[in-house]
């Protein structure tokens, strides 16, 4: 029985320790729950993501700058994980940080302008802006601020790798196009 009690307490810290993410990165944030609508006017939660690797972004259709390159870019990403044999593993999630002007139809429309395809990426609206300013800043230490007497808002131009388990671990420049390349050798190297 005293063997027992010694053994006990050790075996405990190895299994839990054997229960923690097992991929690496720059840092290890969990990203918080949420349904949300996506281009098709489905909803999609956190947990019809599980299993699999995402990439994320924060984009609006409206943006006069960072946008419109960081969806191009997505959408050569989402070519590269096919060409990979990775979009059935990898889901893209682009976050809209203006939901009140941002309807499914607009953000389809935004996306298929750029070149995306929606077999693997989700779009996503249907909430208040300060419901994603919170995901934003909470899950991936992004700021989110709608900018004074105009229609922009100031968000991040990351694209964040998360993992099966749902832990944001690596950013990128989202403007960069060569990051594309980078994001599908690391999600490989993780697979």
């Amino acid at each position: 029985m005293s063997k027992f009690k010694i053994i006990l307490p050790f075996l405990v810290v190895v299994i839990l320790s054997a229960c923690g993410d097992k991929y690496e990165g720059d840092y290890s944030y969990k990203v918080g729950d949420f349904t949300f609508t996506n281009q098709d006017g489905e909803q999609v939660s956190k947990s019809d993501l599980e299993g699999k690797f995402w990439v994320v972004d924060f984009i609006f259709t409206n943006c006069t700058t960072v946008c419109p390159p960081m969806t191009s870019n997505m959408a050569d990403l989402q070519k590269q994980l096919k060409e990979a044999g990775l979009e059935e593993e990898v889901q893209l999630v682009s976050f809209s940080v203006d939901p009140k002007k941002d309807t499914p139809k607009i953000l389809k429309d935004y996306a298929k302008a750029r070149g995306g395809t929606f077999d693997n990426w989700h779009l996503l609206t249907g909430y208040e802006f300060e419901t994603i300013k919170e995901l934003s800043i909470k899950s991936f230490k992004a700021a989110v601020e709608k900018i004074a007497d105009s229609n922009q808002v100031m968000h991040s131009t990351r694209f964040f790798i998360v993992t099966p388990e749902g832990n944001a671990i690596k950013g990128y420049d989202g403007r960069d196009q060569a990051n594309m390349e980078k994001i599908v050798q690391d999600i490989e190297d993780m697979s």
